[in-house]
């Protein structure tokens, strides 16, 4: 008698595990290489309010990325640095609406060798700095907006014998930390960080030297039956993750620092 009364719930013991195992899944995640120390805090985060799911985190070139998407790459859902390529994703198809900005980003002088946080654009063209890296303006948002502040400034051409071009964002950090260049223009995002911050100090790039650095996801053709990127598209815009992001130096798309 006792096994008959257990059997039904064995039954809905199994049919609720079958179901939450459905709703389970892995988002491949491309995501611009700015957000690498935010996303360290982040994929934790949204784990402990998404134990079914899990995140293949992947770091790069926003510009990459899109191309990337756009011949296939199954990726899910794209973190951008720069909103126009998402836009773009989604206008030849190979994304789902909507396109959601998350923050801004902000560009900064950094040096491992000396107090950057005394320099600027002008100090520059000081001698002792003979190889300056930025990201590649052809590819990566950093490096366009890094371009578009030198030009500002009147130094594009003056500087460009001296610049060494970084596949993305972090690859720029790694030149300028091996010293292959003596400084470089980065993401405030990655100079925050606690390994960055103990060699050398930043300067923050005025804003308007510059076009927005207005960052933005969206979810890929390949992801949008995906419930676990639907979920991660969910929790960016928690408290908990604009927080995270807040602290990793990004500006929130309704704030923006003088």
């Amino acid at each position: 008698m006792k096994t008959y009364r257990l059997l039904p719930l064995l039954l809905a013991f199994f049919a609720f595990t079958a179901s939450a195992l459905s709703q389970a899944a892995t988002a491949r995640v491309a995501a611009a290489a700015d957000l690498r120390f935010a996303f360290n805090e982040l994929a934790p985060l949204f784990q402990k309010n998404h134990p079914e799911h899990r995140l293949d985190l992947i770091m790069g070139s926003s510009g990459k990325f899109m191309q990337q998407i756009e011949n296939g790459a199954p990726f899910d859902i794209f973190f951008s640095a720069d909103v126009s390529y998402p836009k773009k994703l989604v206008a030849s198809g190979q994304a789902v609406a909507p396109v959601t900005s998350y923050a801004l980003g902000r560009i900064v002088l950094w040096s491992a060798k000396v107090d950057a946080s005394q320099l600027s654009l002008r100090s520059l063209t000081r001698p002792e700095f003979r190889k300056i890296a930025i990201a590649s303006p052809d590819h990566a948002p950093y490096g366009a907006r890094a371009k578009e502040a030198l030009q500002h400034a009147g130094l594009w051409t003056v500087l460009q014998p001296r610049l060494v071009f970084g596949e993305n964002i972090s690859h720029t950090v790694q030149l300028v930390d091996s010293q292959a260049a003596e400084v470089g223009i980065i993401a405030l995002s990655l100079a925050l960080n606690d390994t960055l911050k103990a060699k050398g100090g930043y300067w923050l790039i005025p804003a308007d030297t510059h076009q927005p650095l207005e960052q933005a996801f969206v979810i890929t053709r390949h992801g949008q039956n995906n419930p676990a990127a639907r979920a991660l598209a969910q929790f960016m815009g928690t408290p908990e993750a604009r927080g995270v992001l807040r602290r990793n130096g990004f500006d929130l798309v309704t704030e923006a620092r003088p």
